[in-house]
């Protein structure tokens, strides 16, 4: 018997930014958060949501209200690979990119709230069940706007506490304040603490060689979108030249470009994304994709929805620690020692404070 979906709706909610953002391009301004809720014939209801840092979210809302939800109706919603596919075919016109991605994302993460509902399972042991803990890196206390006193601060708070790293913001006007920052951190907190640098795809292919020089005695853990995100030849050239393994994945939108990235070597850790890759049955095709070239799964934002992910796939390593949903949940990730534990209740794990959600809805 077929498990039908019977209703399809979408919503836009902003969600504010729980502390200031800022990098080398951009600051984060507000979390467009566009949800999807699939019902269906047995009265189950699954949640899927996907978001944008400031811009875009009506475009997601309107190519899922438009397109995509009414192409749900009537569907057996057991059939997740295949509604992907046929969604995704549907959009050809405008795949592959960022709003169709989205689009496909907030469908296919209510598709496995849904199964994982169905199936009294936790996402983490459905999508594979490798762990159900995962440690976490910090990258609250590392924004670029902080001073290098801040930055010191919080990654001793980050070491004494017990957390395996931090993250720190570079592309300064001068290399040699990006350098002062890295050491003084360095100095601070030892050897044993992993330090990740991320630039945001704001240098160029000279620019790139030179910083990842100059970070280099600093044992970064790694160097993150250095370029920008679609140039796979100037990574290629960066990570044969550096020592510092090269981060890239949070804006790339489909498993093929991360093949690319893969095949040329131009990646040592991969970021991908769940809402901007497409979905949750996208971002596991990237993590075992991943693991056959013996890369690590690090992936960008979304802590909530990713520590799930992350415990379920073997080369899944950190979680990047962002709290961003504390204003419209009812529970928060159960923290120890600087370790996240994956939920263990059936869904995707995530406890929805409707009554919020409804106070930040704009459409």
């Amino acid at each position: 018997m077929s498990i039908v979906i019977t209703a399809a709706t979408a919503h836009l909610a902003d969600i504010e930014v729980e502390t200031v953002r800022t990098d080398a391009v951009q600051s984060f301004v507000k979390q467009e958060t566009i949800f999807v809720d699939l019902t269906t014939s047995e009265g189950l209801t699954g949640t899927g949501y996907a978001y944008t840092i400031g811009t875009g979210g009506s475009s997601v809302l309107a190519m899922l209200r438009d397109h995509l939800l009414p192409r749900l109706i009537g569907q057996d919603a057991r059939r997740v690979e295949g509604l992907w596919q046929e969604l995704f075919s549907l959009t050809r016109a405008t795949a592959v990119g960022a709003i169709t991605s989205l689009a496909l994302a907030a469908v296919d993460t209510a598709l496995w709230d849904l199964r994982c509902k169905r199936a009294g399972e936790p996402l983490w042991r459905l999508a594979g069940g490798f762990r159900q803990d995962v440690p976490l890196y910090d990258t609250e206390g590392g924004w670029l706007h902080l001073s290098t006193e801040d930055l010191v601060k919080g990654a001793l708070d980050a070491r004494d506490k017990g957390w395996s790293g931090v993250k720190i913001k570079v592309g300064k006007e001068h290399v040699s304040e990006d350098v002062e920052r890295l050491r003084a951190v360095r100095e601070a907190v030892g050897p044993a603490l992993h330090i990740m640098t991320d630039a945001n795809q704001s240098q160029t292919a000279s620019s790139a060689l030179r910083l990842a020089a100059a970070l280099e005695p600093y044992a970064p853990f790694w160097l993150e979108e250095p370029l920008p995100a679609d140039d796979v030849s100037g990574h290629t050239r960066l990570a044969r030249a550096t020592s510092i393994p090269v981060a890239v994945g949070e804006s790339l939108y489909s498993p093929l470009q991360f093949r690319q990235y893969l095949e040329s070597g131009a990646a040592s850790v991969v970021q991908v994304d769940v809402a901007r890759v497409g979905g949750i049955t996208p971002w596991l095709k990237v993590a075992h994709l991943a693991e056959t070239f013996n890369v690590m799964v690090c992936p960008h934002f979304l802590m909530e929805l990713h520590i799930s992910l992350v415990a379920a796939v073997p080369n899944g390593r950190f979680v990047e620690y962002i709290p961003q949903l504390r204003a419209v949940t009812r529970s928060e990730l159960a923290v120890d020692g600087g370790r996240a534990l994956a939920p263990d209740v059936p869904g995707i794990g995530i406890d929805w404070d409707r009554d919020a959600l409804d106070d930040r809805t704009v459409a």
